[in-house]
Parts: structure tokens; C-alpha cells; sequence
């Protein structure tokens, strides 16, 4: 009898050992297809993602126009091609939600008028070197004098108003982009200033002190305001800048630094006239999309928990030019794409569910991210995790916003890590610096971990129209495929996604 319990018992060992052994076996190998999959993923595959998008076919992406929507149906496609999953019950990839546009023409101008009013000079701003034509600017042309309302800021709860002592009823006035202060500088009192960064807000203030026009001091394309019926918008650079401060007693870096140290307003009336001239078409009833793909997890649990995975699809569209958005955002949108190749092909078993989203209206105010939380495709008490991949193309610096919020989730991709020699990865907190917003720091204000990653650090050309394919570095995006494709895996699998003191 002891004989047969030996041999029982030994026939249990080995058969545990076995089991064991095949588990082990098949957890190998399922990596090691992983592994292979991933390097079959060249980098010429993730440039022609970029490449395809940053083309004249789609027009710079503009959420809500003809092309964008053929961006987003192409995104569908390679979706319903890696054979992800439309996870909404209309049984469709795509996902539409409200979002005006303004369609901006050739044919505008930004000018100096000086001497004799009956008979003035102009002195015509260079379109790209010197201006752009606002992107939410309203058909028609303003001219009037300029008045300098440094952050064009109303705020009687910080005793502080640049609109204070100026009469800008029926005039263009020159606003600051930010605050007096900011997060990095003044991190104790930035949470009081934060909500008066955005441009939305400025042309608000401007709007509601009676101001018809508004030179924005930041040179580059940004949709990101409120169209307003009669109110034109430039965005401005240095030359203007010179411009409106020259015979005025005063210099921009010397009023600017005034404000920031007594936290007083320095407004004043330049006395210089400007013509702002748009010619644009402003569509209120516009549509956008989200774009989302399902790769279902295998877990009777851990499938019901969601990572996304996301990446805004939109670009700023058509401005005099087509801005082709190859860094911002071509180049999330390219990763995204190889990461599902990756997790798709390979077949490895993933106990959580992925869901892969190409955001649209990021560009006009995030409208696509905030419209999917309000109305979740899967359920936000069961999203265990946010990765936005914006502007990842070029730079030397992974900057990983959310790495120090939440530690136990970065440790899966932190172990994983695969960066190229030239990226160096900088872990860092996510925080609302006003303006412009990420995407993920709205997951973050739904109390959903975020993990935000951007490549930064050489000169950008972000929003303007040299943000072009061939200023990225493919070794980048095919490096960030890899290092994610493990990170995800390692994260999707894990028994649970909690810090320990949760557990």
C-alpha cells in the first residue's frame, strides 16, 4: 500500500512538473513570437503610416472636413485589417461627436498702417516668418489701433485685471500667451492662475471687454480658440512684436518681466493701426471622429479591465498651406498602429483587453477625448490605464508624463525599456500646465492612471507647415513599437494593476 501511495504520489510530481514545465514553455515561446513580430516591423512600414497622413490627401486633418474624415476611414481600415475588434454597438470603428470648424482661405494679410490717415503706408507682415492668419478667425477684415493687454487676463479674485485703466471697445488688442506666472516657476501659486492660460480664455476676455481683433503673441497654427462672429484673430511673432513697441518708451522683454515681478498689469495703448483681413468660412454644425479598435483579452476576469491606448489622429489643418502634422500626430498614430500589429500577429495570450483609439478634435480643444468620457465606450470603473502617444517622432528626450504619479504601473515599461542610445528617458509627474492640454490629463481628472508619452529637446516645427516626415527619426518610432508592445504585455497580464496597498 505505501509502495502504491509513493508511486501516486510521485506520478502527481511529475505530472505538476510537467504541467509546469508547459507553461513555462508556452509563456517562452509566446514571448519569443512577440520578439519576432516585432522585428519584422520596419521602420520603412511606420514612416509610410506618417507619410500617408502627412499627405496632401488629408489636407493637414482638420477635425470635421471632408479629409479628416477620409483619415479617419482609413485608420478603420488598418484597424479591421490587424483584426482588431469595432467595440461599439453600431458594430462600427468610428464614433462621431459634435465639433465646429473654420476652413481658413488664401488670400489674407496682417499689415502696419502708418503715416497719413487719408493716404496710409503699409508695411505687409510674411506670412509663416512673421504671421499666421488665426484658424478660428471670422471672414473680413478689421482695422484699428493696438492695444497692448499683457495676458489679457480678468481675474478681481487675484486683485488683478489687464483691462484695467485701457479702453479697447472697438480695437485689436495684443495678448500674451500664459500667465504672470507658471508651473515651473511658481508651482505654489500656479493652481490660482491656471485656468486663464488657455486662448479660449483670451478671446473671451477680449470679446466681453468689446475688443474686435486679437494679435496673439505665439507663432504657429492653433485651432484651439473660439470662432466668434466678426472677431479676427493673427498669430504674431517677433516682428510684431518690434512693431507695436518701437517709440513707445517701453521694451517687450522689460514690460513683460514687470509683470511677472509686482504681478501688476502694464497695459497701454500703442497708438499704432493694424489690419487684420481673414478670409475664412465657419462650419457650426461640423462632425468628428473618434476612431476605436478592440483586441479582446482571454481572461473570464481580467478581460472585463481595459488599457487604451490612444493617440489623437487630427492635425491643424489647411492654413494658406497644408500642415502636414508628420511629429504631431502622424507619428503616435504610427506607433499605435504598430503596436496592434504587434500584439495582433504575434498572438500572444493578453489576460486584460487593449482598446487602440485614434482621437479626433485634440487640436480644437480636446473635444474628442472629452466627448468618449462622457459617453464611454467601456466602462471607466474598469479602464485601468491610459497611454497617449503624442508628438513622438523627433527630439532627444522621452519625456514620460505620469511615470512619478503612478510608479507601480510605469515599472512595467520602465523594465522593458528600449529606447535608442540618443532618446533619454525623463520620468515626470502629469500636471495641467494650462495650455496646450494632453489628452491624458483628462483620463488623470477621471481619476484613470495616465501615462503620457512625448519625444522633445530639438527645434520644433510643431503646427507649423515644416512639421514634415523627413525631420523625424524612424529608429524612434520603431524603437518606442518594441519597448511598449513589452511593456503592455507585461502590464495586461499582470495579476493586478493596483498599487499594493490596494491589494
Amino acid at each position: 500500500m505505501k509502495l502504491l501511495n509513493y508511486i501516486g504520489c510521485f506520478a502527481l510530481l511529475l505530472a505538476l512538473t510537467v504541467c509546469s514545465f508547459q507553461m513555462k514553455e508556452a509563456v517562452t515561446s509566446s514571448e519569443l513570437v512577440l520578439e519576432r513580430v516585432l522585428e519584422q516591423i520596419p521602420s520603412a512600414r511606420l514612416m509610410d503610416y506618417v507619410q500617408t497622413l502627412a499627405g496632401e490627401k488629408y489636407a493637414g486633418r482638420l477635425t470635421g472636413t471632408i479629409e479628416y474624415r477620409a483619415a479617419a476611414r482609413w485608420l478603420a481600415g488598418k484597424f479591421k485589417e490587424l483584426g482588431l475588434q469595432p467595440p461599439s454597438r453600431s458594430g462600427d470603428y468610428l464614433v462621431s461627436f459634435p465639433n465646429p470648424y473654420t476652413v481658413i482661405f488664401v488670400g489674407g494679410e496682417l499689415a502696419y498702417l502708418y503715416g497719413p490717415s487719408s493716404r496710409p503706408k503699409k508695411r505687409k507682415f510674411i506670412y509663416e516668418k512673421e504671421y499666421y492668419p488665426g484658424s478660428q478667425s471670422a471672414d473680413g477684415a478689421i482695422t484699428a489701433e493696438v492695444v497692448y493687454v499683457g495676458y489679457g487676463i480678468t481675474a478681481p479674485e487675484l486683485n488683478y485685471d489687464d483691462y484695467r485703466g485701457v479702453n479697447v471697445r472697438g480695437k485689436i488688442v495684443f495678448v500674451e500667451p500664459g500667465a504672470p506666472v507658471s508651473y515651473e516657476d511658481n508651482p505654489e501659486e500656479w493652481p490660482d492662475w491656471q485656468a486663464y492660460v488657455s486662448p479660449r480664455y483670451k478671446i473671451k476676455m477680449a470679446v466681453a471687454h468689446g475688443a474686435r481683433g486679437m494679435l496673439f503673441n505665439r507663432l504657429e497654427i492653433n485651432p484651439d480658440i473660439d470662432y466668434v462672429p466678426g472677431f479676427r484673430v493673427a498669430q504674431v511673432g517677433e516682428a510684431v512684436t518690434k512693431v507695436l513697441f518701437a517709440r513707445t518708451g517701453r521694451t517687450h522683454q522689460a514690460t513683460l518681466q514687470k509683470i511677472k515681478q509686482s504681478r501688476q498689469p502694464q497695459s497701454f495703448r500703442t497708438r499704432k493701426r493694424f489690419r487684420i483681413e481673414n478670409f475664412s468660412e465657419h462650419y457650426p454644425r461640423g462632425k468628428g471622429y473618434n476612431v476605436l479598435g478592440l483586441l479582446p483579452g482571454n481572461d473570464p476576469l481580467l478581460a472585463q479591465e481595459y488599457i487604451l491606448v490612444g493617440a489623437h489622429l487630427d492635425g491643424v489643418g489647411f492654413c494658406y498651406e497644408v500642415v502636414p502634422g508628420a511629429n504631431d500626430n502622424a507619428s503616435g498614430i504610427a506607433v499605435l498602429l504598430g503596436i496592434a500589429e504587434a500584439l495582433t500577429k504575434s498572438q500572444v495570450k493578453l489576460k486584460r483587453s487593449i482598446l487602440f483609439v485614434g482621437w479626433g478634435g485634440t487640436e480644437q480643444g480636446n473635444r474628442g477625448v472629452e466627448y468618449y468620457l462622457s459617453r464611454p465606450i467601456v466602462s471607466l470603473k474598469k479602464t485601468v490605464l491610459y497611454l497617449n502617444l503624442d508628438e513622438v517622432g523627433r527630439g532627444e528626450y522621452l519625456r514620460v508624463r505620469g511615470a512619478l504619479d503612478y510608479p507601480y504601473l510605469w515599472k512595467y515599461f520602465d523594465r522593458q525599456r528600449l529606447t535608442p542610445k540618443a532618446v533619454q528617458v525623463s520620468p515626470t509627474n502629469l500636471v495641467d500646465q494650462g495650455w496646450p492640454r494632453r489628452d491624458a490629463l483628462f483620463f488623470k481628472k477621471k481619476r484613470i492612471p495616465a501615462l503620457d508619452f512625448q519625444v522633445s529637446g530639438r527645434e520644433s516645427f510643431i503646427h507649423t507647415p515644416q512639421d514634415k516626415p523627413e525631420r523625424l527619426s524612424p529608429e524612434i518610432l520603431v524603437q518606442l513599437v518594441k519597448w511598449l508592445s513589452l511593456g503592455l504585455k507585461e502590464a495586461a497580464n499582470a495579476e493586478s494593476l493596483l498599487p499594493k496597498e490596494n491589494n
